[in-house]
């Protein structure tokens, strides 16, 4: 049944259980992507299920890429190699995604035609200029009315650079190392903090050389991928709202299997240990890569938890969850987080806390104080936010009414159903 877009979510004296997320989808992006331009099929178990991703997949097959479906969560790629894409007919939907604009630009940018990437409203509004910039200095050029989408790729002969971004962006430096894989000569990223590395770790699992070196990322043009079997661990950011919740709401315990523990994303379980939760994490297995395994979250008390800028490129994804942490007590400091407010929405001026420029400030019931009364939130068609609401709702004395819940979609189409489940 389709998913409607008002939802109802009421209290939960607790949620338990034990349960698997959806694939990870900045993996599967990374993948299907790798994959394209590899030589040879590669086959990608458990693809992310959500639109960002389908989005990815529909503009590859604009490319000319072969890809087929298999059994549930399985698809089969067949490689064209590197440079080999071919030129759309017209322009590429993204949708939502700007992983999928921002990446692809990168590909793009290095083969010889023209392509126009645009996306939905939400993607039309979202800064291109740190990808734009690169791109262009490497030898491609793109038209952008005032930076924003849609992007007009014009692909030329590219050679390597040395990139300094000013921000954090695991989206930037990627897009950069896919356009050097195309360039001649040597292109590096040198980051200001270090971000999620998986585009790292997807060259290394399709036969790619990548240097590492601290925060210097170096990749070597006219390299030959080939085409792997590759299987997508659960993601631990759609992880992290079961992990928010469990950690909230008294008596609770949830565990999650199969889940992605890269130590460029687990931040989270460390910011759930100091807000009071009781947090284990085991990895039992690593697969192309990326280790993957067993995250068990039980509540303990709410605390304080502060959030600075330092930790914020590792927890980008998971603020809004972790917003919705002291809807059930407690308080969350959030400073140096300003990258928020050019998401999918305005995350901070949607949550409803104490607003800062870079930041917020959410304070729970505490000291026996009654629980909110419930109420009504407009997610702004973000799936980060309305799911961060329905969390934040299972601590209300009344139902809430969630405006925009169709848009978990984008990354977790089975969320609210998952929801229901877990009460206990």
């Amino acid at each position: 049944m389709a998913l409607l877009s008002l939802a109802r979510v009421a209290p939960a004296g607790r949620l338990r259980g034990t349960l698997r997320v959806p694939g990870d989808k900045s993996i599967a992006h990374r993948y299907a992507m790798l994959a394209a331009l590899a030589e040879g099929p590669s086959t990608i178990e458990n693809f992310a299920p959500g639109a960002d991703c389908q989005s990815t997949l529909a503009c590859l097959r604009r490319l000319g890429v072969e890809i087929e479906r298999g059994v549930t969560g399985t698809i089969t790629v067949v490689g064209r190699g590197l440079g080999r894409l071919r030129s759309a007919a017209g322009p590429l939907d993204a949708g939502n995604s700007g992983t999928t604009m921002r990446l692809l630009s990168g590909i793009l940018a290095g083969h010889p035609f023209e392509t126009t990437v645009a996306g939905d409203a939400s993607l039309s509004r979202r800064p291109m200029r740190r990808v734009i910039a690169p791109l262009e200095a490497m030898g491609a050029r793109i038209d952008a009315d005032g930076g924003r989408p849609p992007l007009t790729i014009h692909g030329a002969p590219l050679h390597g650079i040395t990139h300094k971004p000013d921000t954090p962006s695991a989206q930037v430096k990627s897009s950069v190392l896919l356009a050097g894989l195309h360039a001649d000569g040597a292109t590096r990223v040198i980051e200001p903090a270090a971000t999620r590395d998986h585009t790292e770790r997807a060259l290394a699992a399709f036969g790619g050389s990548v240097a590492v070196n601290g925060l210097a990322i170096e990749v070597a043009g006219a390299q030959r991928l080939q085409g792997r079997a590759l299987t997508v661990p659960g993601d631990i950011s759609s992880a992290a709202f079961w992990l928010v919740a469990a950690a909230g709401l008294p008596g609770s315990r949830i565990e999650i299997e199969d889940v992605g523990l890269n130590p460029t994303r687990i931040a989270v379980l460390d910011a759930l240990r100091r807000f009071g939760a009781r947090v284990q994490a085991e990895a039992t297995d690593v697969r192309d890569g990326e280790p993957r395994g067993v995250v068990v979250v039980e509540h303990d008390r709410a605390g304080t938890l502060e959030v600075a800028a330092a930790d914020v490129p590792a927890l980008i994804d998971e603020l809004p969850a972790i917003g919705a942490l002291a809807a059930h007590g407690g308080e969350v400091v959030v400073r140096g987080a300003a990258e928020l407010r050019v998401k999918e929405s305005d995350r901070i001026a949607t949550l409803d806390a104490d607003e800062r420029p870079d930041g917020f400030i959410v304070r729970g019931p505490a000291g026996g104080a009654p629980r909110p009364s419930g109420g009504f939130a407009d997610a702004h068609g973000d799936h980060r936010m309305a799911m961060a609401f329905a969390i934040a709702a299972l601590g209300a004395a009344q139902p809430s009414t969630i405006e925009g819940a169709d848009s978990v979609a984008i990354s977790y189409p089975g969320f609210f159903e998952t929801l229901e489940r877990l009460r206990d």
